[in-house]
């Protein structure tokens, strides 16, 4: 099982704004643009077009007026593909993104790739149990790793059932930033590679689960990439690895979290793969999530 994949699925958004349903739990949305929707526009076309240009193959749907959701142009809470050809369908906290699961988007991956089987976890909304995506888990898909820092936002009884249907391996911690405020999901302070994790090792308080966590990576041979609480904050963490149609690998990011970098820690990446940043302003603060968020990664087989 490779861990990244050459095909995106990006949702270009028709009227993104700040969200009051999901601040609540989101330290991370600062601000309440006027233009948010056109500045957005702009930004998510230039990040797709830098992607495409370097030969990976996004595939774009438009999101659609009604129902208005105001958050679609973050895919990967509330679905994932595999290999295996199942799609997962997701719990989210946030009433106002339950209507993100559009069938026409669904359609739209059908049309170009087997799908085989789909796993509809999103019932667990009617118990107050969210598991949002990839954004509540960063897996290691070649190790069947599950990690996870528990929220509001991600909870343990649907993380085990997601394990449990897929195959892989609950790792879980609590994760915290500078104020002691629970990290609303995993994909904002850890990214997993193929030869690294880039985590924010200081966001874990208890030193018995940020040494397991170390441990659980140590097993997998990949190289711990270290970055800071403040490093986190300019969305360092949210990071996606992926390949081109060549099978050449890069790093994608926003280019806030490029330039929290150090020069050591951008080297050091490097080794590995080349980097891929585009500005994402608007979009990180009124919308709390940033490049990671923003692409749901399509590991389904393609079709004949």
């Amino acid at each position: 099982m490779s861990q990244t994949t050459s095909h995106l699925l990006m949702i270009r958004p028709v009227q993104f704004e700040y969200n009051a349903q999901t601040a609540v739990n989101n330290a991370f949305q600062s601000t309440q643009d006027i233009h948010a929707q056109d500045l957005a526009l702009k930004e998510f076309d230039d990040f797709v077009t830098r992607l495409r240009e370097h030969g990976i193959d996004v595939t774009v749907v438009n999101d659609t007026a009604e129902p208005h959701t105001p958050d679609s142009i973050f895919p990967n809470n509330w679905v994932s593909f595999h290999d295996d050809g199942s799609i997962v369908l997701y719990p989210m906290y946030a009433v106002n993104r339950r209507q993100e699961r559009k069938a026409h988007v669904i359609e739209t991956i059908r049309k170009q790739f087997t799908i085989a089987k789909q796993i509809d976890l999103s019932t667990f909304e009617n118990r107050d149990l969210f598991l949002e995506g990839t954004g509540s888990m960063v897996l290691d898909r070649e190790y069947k790793i599950a990690y996870a820092c528990l929220s509001q936002r991600t909870d343990a009884t649907v993380l085990h059932e997601f394990c449990k249907q897929l195959g892989y391996t609950p790792q879980t911690f609590v994760a915290t930033d500078a104020n002691g405020f629970p990290i609303y999901h995993t994909n904002v302070m850890m990214c997993v590679g193929d030869e690294y994790v880039v985590i924010c090792l200081e966001s874990i308080p208890s030193i018995a689960e940020r040494n397991e966590t170390m441990s659980v990576i140590g097993k997998t041979n990949k190289k711990i990439i270290d970055i800071t609480l403040d490093q986190m904050n300019h969305f360092a963490g949210n990071m996606l690895q992926v390949r081109n149609r060549e099978g050449k690998k890069f790093l994608i990011m926003s280019s806030q979290a490029y330039s929290s970098l150090t020069a050591e820690q951008v080297s050091e990446i490097e080794r590995y793969n080349p980097i891929i940043h585009s500005s994402l302003d608007t979009i990180e603060r009124n919308g709390g999530g940033s490049a990671r968020c923003m692409m749901a990664e399509v590991f389904l087989p393609a079709t004949a």
